[in-house]
């Protein structure tokens, strides 16, 4: 009689707990969907979307920087999944690129070599990190090289996410925002 007894309290205290359980919060994503160049391309031509595009290589030290702080930054994370399609794009990939009729390859020079298509958004300077910002017709708006902080990051992500660009400069934005 006891037994049942006991088993029968642990029975109703385990349904109570789970039947006034708080509910889950909100998923919050906590990485950036990185795409390839080409998953982009087609996402954007399906849903036009600003394109954010990370120029990296396997050897830049504050690209991993980058990678390990400021792109797992919540913040970061939010207002480029609800504002861009991501793209990491390897400088040194050796694989070919198909796009608007072109096809861009690596070019071996030097000791590692480079990715025309790399070269060509990034008007030949080729500095790591470095990322290019295309609008909704896949035309670049600008390039930002070197490593950036996550609050220097959501500036520009909100100067261009938000078409600030159009009507001003980055700086005088930053200055109006403080």
């Amino acid at each position: 009689m006891k037994k049942t007894l006991i088993s029968g309290l642990l029975i109703l205290a385990a349904i109570s707990f789970f039947a006034f359980k708080a509910p889950a919060p909100p998923a919050v994503e906590e990485a950036i969907n990185w795409m390839s160049w080409e998953e982009a391309i087609e996402a954007s031509n399906k849903n036009p979307k600003k394109i954010f595009i990370d120029m990296y290589t396997d050897w830049c030290g504050w690209c991993k920087k980058m990678d390990a702080s400021t792109f797992k930054d919540p913040e970061v994370v939010k207002y480029m999944s609800e504002n861009f399609y991501a793209v990491k794009f390897d400088a040194e990939q050796k694989e070919d690129v198909v796009y608007d009729g072109h096809t861009f390859k690596f070019v071996a020079s030097g000791r590692r070599g480079y990715h025309q298509l790399a070269a060509s958004l990034l008007d030949g300077r080729l500095g790591y990190p470095s990322f290019v910002y295309m609008d909704e017709e896949q035309r670049r708006i600008t390039i930002s090289p070197g490593f950036k902080e996550t609050d220097r990051m959501l500036k520009e992500l909100k100067f261009i996410g938000g078409d600030h660009y159009k009507t001003t400069d980055f700086q005088s934005y930053v200055n109006d925002s403080k």
